[in-house]
């Protein structure tokens, strides 16, 4: 789970049924617990996967291009982020000692932060595209 985020992938590779697993998770209190430990440690890797991707970008090419161009499609990442965004503020909580009230407080925090950086090269390159616009005698 740590390595993946994903119960089919996970039992997979532990060579058991998905429904086995989740039976498991249901009736075994520590199974249940690793399994907590384990899906936090992987949104934790997610998260930190995500924000290189954020900084960085992915290099792939687009369709029909000879060459590679930059990415920054991150959707499904925040998606899955946010499907479990619940339960890993929960595990950490136990795990730090913390309440889920902070951590998701720090979680907004960080989201808005984030929000903040894109509004502001938004306005940059709008501004960069302006001053273009103004010097080459372009109207709108």
């Amino acid at each position: 789970m740590a390595d993946t985020s994903n119960v089919a992938a996970a039992a997979r590779k532990a060579k058991i049924d998905t429904s086995a697993a989740y039976q498991r998770r249901r009736n075994d209190a520590e199974f249940n617990r690793q399994w907590q430990i384990a899906l936090c440690e992987g949104y934790d890797n997610l998260e930190m996967e995500l924000l290189h991707r954020l900084r960085t970008g992915e290099v792939k090419p687009p369709p029909g291009a000879k060459r590679a161009a930059r990415s920054f499609d991150n959707a499904t990442a925040f998606r899955l982020l946010a499907a479990h965004r619940e339960s890993a503020a929960r595990q950490r909580a136990v795990r730090d000692q913390v309440s889920a009230a902070d951590i998701r407080a720090s979680i907004d925090r960080k989201v808005e932060e984030l929000r903040q950086r894109v509004m502001a090269a938004k306005a940059a390159r709008g501004a960069v595209t302006a001053g273009t616009t103004k010097e080459t005698g372009n109207a709108g």
